[in-house]
């Protein structure tokens, strides 16, 4: 016969076990953390909304982040608030010489390129018959040629290197779709899937893995220039439109970048697969 059970003994034994899942959790969570280690991430844009949001999440999980950003004032601040494994560096992507020479200074000073994100990006609009030649060459200069020229530059020392990487392209659900006030943007967004889709090909026979995360609606000051646009354009009220869109998603809300870092970090991790297929399955979409 076993004797009666003390509340003592049984608040001692949940204690235990408590301590114990805690245990456990505390390092598999540092075990998570760490996939990353010893990769060499590059960001463009990568100051401010999704692209610090990948910042961040690189360097969580152990990896050195370099955060290249025509801001180099934002882009230091954000890789100081990150800590000693994330830096900064002025890029214009527009700049095609910048771009080799970045590269370049990369590679040399942290021993290679592991993970790209092509993250830079601007957004315009006007209807058809509004649009102009300097709006289009912005827009198309820095959403498709920016990240293209990127690719080029980074595949090359990436093969270099001989240990393959991983290339994440900032798409866009607009460039699955036309709007009418949005031409250019729809239009620099499809061609960026597109491109995604051909480098995926060429590259993969280096082991380079080739990406494209097209995002619904994520929440961000660059929400304040879009809403403005839209203000223009449709007679709203500030806010009106994004108060509209924002009731238009199935959850009931912007996205997060946090909401999208996740992807972002499992990519370039080294168990991480991925399959080519046609664009209406190879994107990821959220929002």
């Amino acid at each position: 016969m076993h004797g009666p059970v003390h509340s003592g003994s049984v608040l001692s034994l949940q204690a235990t076990k408590a301590a114990i899942w805690r245990y456990i959790f505390s390092r598999n969570a540092e075990k998570i953390e760490m996939r990353l280690k010893n990769k060499i991430a590059l960001i463009t844009g990568g100051a401010r909304g999704i692209g610090l949001g990948f910042a961040q999440a690189y360097a969580r999980e152990g990896a050195t982040v370099v955060i290249a950003d025509i801001d180099i004032e934002r882009a230091t601040r954000a890789a100081a608030a990150i800590g000693a494994s994330a830096s900064a560096i002025k890029l214009d992507v527009t700049d095609l010489a910048a771009i080799d020479r970045i590269v370049a200074e990369v590679d040399h000073d942290f021993g290679g390129i592991d993970i790209l994100v092509n993250n830079a990006a601007i957004f315009d609009m006007a209807p058809i018959t509004e649009i102009t030649e300097a709006s289009y060459d912005r827009v198309f200069a820095i959403n498709l040629k920016g990240p293209l020229f990127m690719m080029k530059a980074v595949a090359n020392v990436m093969i270099a290197r001989g240990r393959g990487g991983k290339i994440i392209n900032m798409a866009s659900q607009a460039g699955r779709r036309g709007e009418a006030l949005v031409t250019l943007y729809c239009a620099s967004k499809a061609a960026i899937i597109s491109a995604t889709q051909s480098a995926a090909l060429a590259l993969v026979k280096h082991g380079i893995n080739v990406n494209a995360i097209a995002p619904g609606v994520v929440d961000g000051e660059h929400w304040d220039v879009v809403d403005a646009h839209f203000a223009r354009w449709e007679g709203l009220k500030p806010g009106e439109k994004k108060a509209a869109v924002a009731k238009s998603v199935p959850i009931g809300r912007f996205a997060q970048p946090e909401d999208i870092a996740g992807l972002a970090a499992s990519w370039p991790r080294p168990t991480a697969i991925t399959f080519w297929r046609r664009p209406t399955t190879s994107m990821a979409a959220t929002g």
